[in-house]
């Protein structure tokens, strides 16, 4: 009789583990799709890393001077000073 306790109490903790292999919090379904959480989360912190990047060049130079409203607004607008001639060529 102890002989054939053994073996069964074995098989059933082995039944236990593998349920929790496929089945539990930890399982192999549940580490595959973390995984693939986190590669979306890191894909999305790269693009908010570059924006926040690019905003912080844009605010340094906007605290540099006035250097660069100043062009924007001569290219783009046609800003002109006071007792200054604006003269465009082409070619």
């Amino acid at each position: 009789m102890v002989n054939r306790i053994v073996p069964v109490v074995l098989l059933v903790v082995l039944g236990v583990l593998h349920a929790q292999l496929w089945l539990g919090r930890g399982s192999v379904p549940a580490v595959k799709q973390m995984r693939q959480k986190i590669v979306a989360q890191e894909a999305a912190n790269a693009r908010s890393l570059a924006v926040n990047e690019r905003l912080a060049s844009e605010v340094g130079d906007l605290k540099e001077g006035l250097d660069m409203v100043e062009e924007k607004a001569r290219y783009e607008l046609g800003m002109v000073r006071p007792n200054e001639i604006l003269v465009q060529y082409t070619r």
